[in-house]
């Protein structure tokens, strides 16, 4: 579709909202922050007075997911409105993203909004291979930096960058803006929380883990860089408020996937791909009301091309939420997500991936591991790569016992979990007689599905998948291992 195409997709008012003008967007994404550790969500041990702000000024949602818990795939599915199978080389990481699909923040800027980002857009991935001249998030404003309190923390100023770019824009010009934090990614400055004042004994664990004073601390770690994002949270809103822009603002606070730690980042468990999210637009929608209806992460694009009365590209496949959030009548049909995924990082022969598709209901998670013989966090011998290092991580593996086994361990070609009972994830319920209906007809509804959306690997043509390029460093590909095995001359 070219530019002039899209163009000529405006056809809706934005009168119909009942502003004066269009809104803005603001979209603000963490990089690895995991569902419920906000305030908002009853998290004691990590204080998120802003995000709990725009909760209580709007609407938290308990049910937001991602269809692929890793950072580039992720990303590209927000910015199309299509699931990573949909979406050709971008179901990876580090891979290409083709230009074939709009995104969001390019339709909105021939529509007349000012757009940008700060921090992380896309990524990590090559876009500019394939003809983007920025990256598919909007044009880079990165030029603010400032002295983080912690290492591994990164310089960017956020919100400092994003007043720069709001200066530079006429009064009357809508905006349409990205501001990506780099936390609470890995890498943390070890035992930073506790010297902090955090106290490991307010740490809540999953079941996954064992109670252990080095991981309550490496949470801790974790916490202090999800309050660095909500830090500039704050100031952004600050920034707003100053402006009196706040309200004509449509603000979204999210991040791509779970926390960067063992069985979560880059796993299908209900931790890896549910993520917080709250939405603030003034009087326009409820205040502090939940919403417990299913949201995509590809609903975001076709919900900010509504707001801003633009037609969306017919390549989108989600669905905008925006008559959900403003009416706040319940839509029975927003209950199913699917979830999957390819190839993240390197580490096994071939550069070969671990194949996942998985259906989350109200009731279930079912999952179908297409190559259960393969490790799914990469293999041991290369250090299990699709799994952050860090003291979590390490622990684990010092010990082959029953946690070791759940975050690195081979799984069953089938799983069901009980949401009801188990978000933990922690009781397959595959084999069990009495679940062999539900099983059944989940994995038919999965199948269904996919093939409905194209899915190559549904479709029969999971060859394809083999063929996308890793773009990244290869450091701890499996030929690099090998290479190393072999004694010096």
């Amino acid at each position: 579709m070219t530019r002039r195409q899209l163009l000529s997709t405006t056809l809706l008012s934005s009168f119909c909202f009942g502003q004066s003008k269009r809104p803005n967007i603001l979209f603000v994404i963490a990089d690895d922050w995991g569902f419920g550790h906000a305030g908002a969500y009853g998290a004691m041990w990590i204080k998120t007075p802003n995000f709990d702000r725009v909760a209580r000024d709007g609407l938290l949602f308990n049910n937001a997911f991602t269809s692929n818990p890793k950072c580039s795939p992720c990303r590209a599915t927000i910015l199309t409105g299509r699931n990573t199978w949909q979406l050709k080389e971008a179901v990876n990481h580090q891979s290409i993203f083709p230009t074939e699909f709009p995104v969001y923040p390019s339709v909105l800027a021939d529509s007349g909004y000012l757009t940008g980002h700060t921090g992380k857009g896309w990524g990590p991935g090559d876009f500019k291979s394939t003809g983007w001249k920025d990256n598919p998030a909007g044009p880079q404003h990165n030029e603010l930096k400032l002295q983080p309190p912690y290492t591994g923390i990164s310089p960017v100023d956020y919100a400092g960058n994003f007043a720069a770019f709001l200066g530079k824009r006429d009064k009357n010009q809508p905006f349409c803006f990205w501001l990506g934090g780099h936390e609470p990614h890995r890498k943390y400055e070890e035992g930073s929380g506790v010297r902090a004042g955090k106290k490991l004994s307010d740490v809540t664990l999953p079941g996954y883990y064992p109670d252990n004073k080095i991981i309550r601390s490496d949470f801790l770690d974790y916490a202090l860089e999800v309050e660095w994002f909500d830090e500039h949270l704050g100031r952004v809103i600050r920034k707003l408020e100053e402006l009196g822009e706040l309200d004509n603002t449509f603000l979204v606070v999210t991040s791509d996937h779970g926390e960067p730690f063992p069985r979560v980042k880059g796993q299908i468990y209900e931790r890896g791909f549910h993520i917080p999210l709250a939405i603030r637009w003034g009087k326009n929608i409820p205040q502090g009301k939940t919403v417990d209806e299913f949201i995509n992460a590809r609903d975001f694009a076709p919900t900010f091309l509504e707001l801003a009365g633009v037609k969306p590209p017919a390549t989108i496949t989600g669905s905008s939420f925006l008559n959900l959030i403003k009416t706040g009548k319940a839509d029975a049909t927003r209950n199913v997500m699917l979830i999957g995924k390819e190839r993240h990082d390197l580490g096994r022969p071939g550069d070969a991936g671990y194949p996942v598709r998985a259906i989350r209901t109200p009731d279930f998670l079912y999952i179908r591991n297409y190559m259960p013989e393969a490790w799914p966090a990469g293999n041991p011998e290369t250090g299990y790569r699709n799994v952050d290092d860090g003291p979590t991580k390490e622990l684990l593996l010092s010990g082959f016992d029953e946690y070791y086994r759940l975050s690195f361990g081979r799984r069953a070609a089938e799983e069901l979990y009980d949401m009801k009972k188990d978000r933990d994830c922690l009781k397959n319920l595959a084999t069990v007689p009495e679940f062999a209906k539900a099983k059944r007809d989940l994995r038919d509804r999965m199948d269904q599905m996919l093939r409905e959306e194209g899915d190559p690997r549904a479709l029969g043509h999971a060859d394809f998948f083999d063929t996308i390029e890793y773009t990244g460093p290869r450091k701890h590909d499996y030929d690099t291992w090998l290479q190393n095995q072999r004694p010096e001359k």
